[in-house]
């Protein structure tokens, strides 16, 4: 398991995620199809942000249980709070320092039949 450093486009927001990237996924839910990200998860204790709380946004929709992250300067969304996991947290593998997205080969989650 690494240690990974991540943040938004403009740095304003930044964390660090305990993963081995084992597993990444694209989700095809109405959100995730529009923004397209890599996305992998780890449970919560793998997950700190380290800068930038006041520069989160947060987006919800449908339920409004699920908690989606992106920063409010440049827009890029960086981690998420999953409804039927939230002890867990999601985060995009695309802001991640050093780690080449297109190298993975994501799964695909049917996340549209939970919309």
């Amino acid at each position: 398991m690494g240690t990974y450093q991540g943040s938004c486009h403009c740095g304003a927001v930044q964390f660090e995620v305990d993963t081995e990237l084992d597993m990444t996924a694209h989700c095809n839910c109405s959100l995730c199809r529009r923004k397209g990200a890599v996305m992998s998860m780890v449970e919560a204790d793998k997950f700190r942000l380290l800068a930038g709380e006041n520069d989160l946004a947060l987006y919800q929709y449908h339920t409004h249980v699920a908690e989606h992250y992106f920063c409010k300067h440049c827009g890029i969304y960086t981690h998420h709070r999953p409804r039927r996991f939230p002890e867990k947290y999601g985060f995009n593998v695309g802001c991640l320092d050093e780690v080449d997205t297109l190298a993975l080969d994501p799964i695909v989650m049917d996340g549209a039949s939970l919309d």
